[in-house]
């Protein structure tokens, strides 16, 4: 009588620390498995959990491989399925010690030695003023229009940091504007002392002369009887 020659199935081999392709004999038992499973994930045969999975994104086993005396093929095994080996004790396999992160010792920061480091993500905010450390504009720039008492067509005064001159002239606009936030005041000056004309990256809020018009904050001016005043700019300093 002849003997018949042995089954083979191919399984795909998965554990936490490998993944392989390898083929069995259906008439071996789960104990001569486990042997050759060492072998191949390092996981010890006391340690080895065995399931079997139609696909890898299952999750409920096609059979569980809890009887050692058992063949795999009692189990069904059909080629090319999933044969998950969990390590129960990962604590004592060397593999198991690579990938278990609860035998690690973490590092720990106190929160005031992380604001003292310059190569974290808070330093980096705070240099670039981003997220809390961004600069908040000044109560001046959120003031509404209806809160400025300046009027368009008033005389006034520009604060000025140079002693004895006074930037004076007529104010065009008062309003939002595109370029900034806030309330921005637009002055023609009495004097070629401005920055434009009233056209400001392509929007038009007043005319004047080249060179006459600016745009300040309404805390900059001063409204009342200001008169004209020739500036002479030949005048040697």
């Amino acid at each position: 009588m002849r003997t018949s020659g042995p089954v083979m199935v191919t399984l795909w081999v998965i554990s936490p620390d490998t993944r392989s392709e390898r083929r069995f004999d259906l008439h071996i038992t789960t104990s001569q498995l486990k042997n050759k499973l060492e072998l191949i994930t390092g996981i010890p045969v006391s340690n080895q959990a065995l399931s079997l999975y139609n696909s890898e994104e299952d999750a409920q086993p096609v059979a569980i491989l809890d009887d050692d005396n058992r063949p795999l093929g009692y189990y069904g095994a059909r080629d090319w399925q999933f044969l998950k080996i969990i390590d129960t004790n990962p604590s004592v396999t060397l593999t198991g010690q690579l990938s278990d992160v609860s035998q690690v010792e973490k590092f720990e920061l106190s929160e005031e030695a992380y604001a003292q480091r310059n190569d974290t993500v808070l330093a980096y905010k705070q240099r670039q003023k981003l997220g809390r450390f961004a600069e908040k504009p000044d109560e001046e720039s959120q003031k509404t229009e209806e809160d400025v008492n300046i009027q368009v067509g008033s005389r006034c005064q520009i604060e000025s940091t140079e002693p004895g001159f006074h930037k004076r002239g007529t104010v065009r606009f008062v309003g939002n504007t595109k370029f900034a936030p806030g309330t921005w005041v637009g002055v023609e000056y009495d004097e070629p002392i401005g920055k434009n004309d009233g056209l400001v990256q392509g929007e038009r809020y007043f005319e004047c002369r080249h060179g006459y018009g600016v745009f300040v904050r309404p805390n900059k001016v001063e409204t009342g009887d200001f008169p004209v005043e020739e500036i002479n700019f030949d005048e040697e300093m």
